[in-house]
């Protein structure tokens, strides 16, 4: 539906389809009008899962806060997400938690991957979003943290999604990590691939730190042998 249009038509049905935790109707309205008023749409299912690592990619702006919220509202998901804990004290605690924001502890003994585990298998449900990137900015690769998450607590991963050439937000591919990271890496970098972000020279393509340090650990290794 595109914005100049006179009636908003529905991006998603408003029945909740997952088992998960849900937003309000007025959530879900708020998103109809949201996506409309940007042209956008919304594409993929979600599977009755109740707790999930969501990968929210590509990120390269602040508008992709927003548009997550947004596609993510349009599925009745509540999707919640890391912050600094500081940030959920005061005046400002109320509206952030409204937002699905998460507190964690970074003077904490418990690293944030194990403090994540922790609050996932504590909960009842929970849907967590995940930017592997880490930053808008340029980066040579993803971090690690979302996968070792889902292990810890385990959990599906979701391909979650933002395309801004296509104007589409949605979920894609959802698996369970296999514990062979390079071929779930490449699965992610086979549908991402085609996935379009606010800057798309800034995206960087699924790629761990660890896997680029073993390619370029046998590469030195090749180059010694034939030497």
């Amino acid at each position: 539906m595109r914005a100049g249009d006179a009636l908003i038509g529905p991006v998603r049905s408003p029945r909740v389809t997952h088992d998960g935790p849900k937003t309000s109707l007025l959530s879900y309205g708020i998103a109809q009008l949201y996506l409309a008023a940007f042209g956008w749409k919304t594409e993929g299912d979600l599977p009755p899962l109740n707790k999930a690592i969501f990968i929210a990619a590509p990120h390269t702006s602040a508008w992709d806060a927003p548009f997550m919220l947004a596609v993510a509202w349009s599925y009745r998901m509540k999707m919640s997400w890391i912050a600094k804990h500081t940030l959920l004290e005061g005046f400002r605690g109320p509206l952030m938690r409204w937002l699905g924001a998460v507190p964690i502890d970074r003077r904490a003994a418990l690293g944030q991957v194990a403090q994540v585990v922790a609050r996932i298998t504590e909960s009842d449900g929970m849907f967590l979003a995940i930017a592997p990137e880490g930053t808008r900015g340029q980066t040579e690769h993803w971090k690690s943290g979302f996968y070792r998450m889902a292990e810890g607590a385990k959990v599906p991963i979701v391909c979650g999604f933002l395309d801004y050439k296509r104007k589409v937000g949605g979920l894609g591919p959802v698996f369970i990590p296999s514990g062979d990271v390079a071929k779930d890496m490449e699965r992610l970098r086979e549908f991402y691939k085609e996935v379009s972000g606010y800057r798309p020279e800034q995206f960087a393509q699924p790629r761990l730190r660890e896997e680029l340090e073993a390619s370029g650990a046998s590469t030195a290794v090749g180059s010694a042998k034939s030497s």
